[in-house]
């Protein structure tokens, strides 16, 4: 291992694990070998999951009933899968939600639209706060936030989730600038449009025909894990567009140009906010 090189991570810890994506990537890790922690709000499905995830190859799976907005169950879930399996040194923070109406943000209901920013960007944080001293105290850890295109781009309609995805940006940036001396390495990835539950409510995808194979997000995942992108730290990667080995292979260049990140962008030399 170069003397600069961060150990692979061992011990994952998924939220929204018991369905979808969060179900596939707490395999794909399992597969890898790390030992795995579920959350999610109910703990029943997540026991098939477990055993999903231990038949996979997982070392040892634990599971622990949380909702990701409320501090004391992310507190006693994280203390529970840490006494199980040990200190977490990867979070993939990947439950969320949307908007269950397709419209403009004066039409939105206040309260769905608040609890979506809970859910979506209120969540990671408490994870994050969560986990990240034992990662600081040991010197290396990964997070991966979850995130989409509508981090990035202005939309229409979705405009609470849109905030939340933007603002879980910001947040991994801030995790990058206070915890890269400490061995921290945080990624927003993107899974692209992946058949869930979630994208098939989304009238915007009713005519869709094709569509992410989930298998293309997981790898970036498991590549997170096993460290390979550790020099992409703090930038965004999406699934069915980026892979490991074209990333690498272009890190100078995204270093250079300050890409893959949320900034503000000048319009000219002359532009004194450049």
């Amino acid at each position: 291992m170069p003397e600069n090189a961060r150990p692979e991570s061992r011990v994952a810890l998924v939220t929204g694990a018991s369905r979808g994506i969060g179900r596939e990537v707490a395999l794909a890790l399992a597969r890898s070998g790390l030992a795995v922690g579920l959350t999610a709000r109910s703990a029943k499905p997540l026991e098939k999951v477990r055993e999903d995830c231990l038949e996979a190859g997982a070392p040892a799976s634990a599971v622990a009933a949380a909702d990701v907005t409320r501090p004391a169950h992310v507190t006693n879930a994280v203390e529970r899968i840490t006494s199980e399996l040990g200190p977490v040194d990867l979070l993939v923070n990947n439950a969320g939600r949307i908007e269950s109406d397709e419209v403009p943000v004066w039409e939105s209901d206040p309260d769905e639209w608040w609890s979506v920013v809970e859910t979506d960007l209120h969540g990671p944080y408490l994870f994050c706060r969560a986990v990240l001293p034992a990662m600081v105290e040991a010197g290396h850890g990964r997070v991966v936030n979850v995130t989409t295109g509508a981090a990035v781009r202005d939309s229409a309609i979705y405009s609470a989730y849109g905030v939340a995805k933007t603002g879980l940006l910001r947040l991994t940036g801030s995790i990058v600038a206070a915890g890269a001396d400490a061995g921290i390495t945080a990624f927003d990835l993107a899974p692209g449009v992946v058949v869930t539950d979630m994208t098939r409510s989304m009238a915007m995808h009713d005519d869709r025909t094709s569509w992410t194979p989930v298998e293309e997000f997981t790898d970036l995942v498991v590549a997170v894990a096993r460290g390979r992108l550790d020099p992409l730290s703090g930038r965004y990667l999406r699934a069915g567009t980026d892979n490991v080995d074209d990333l690498l292979a272009a890190a100078g260049d995204l270093a250079r140009a300050d890409a893959r990140t949320l900034r503000l962008r000048p319009y000219g030399t002359g532009d004194p906010l450049a």
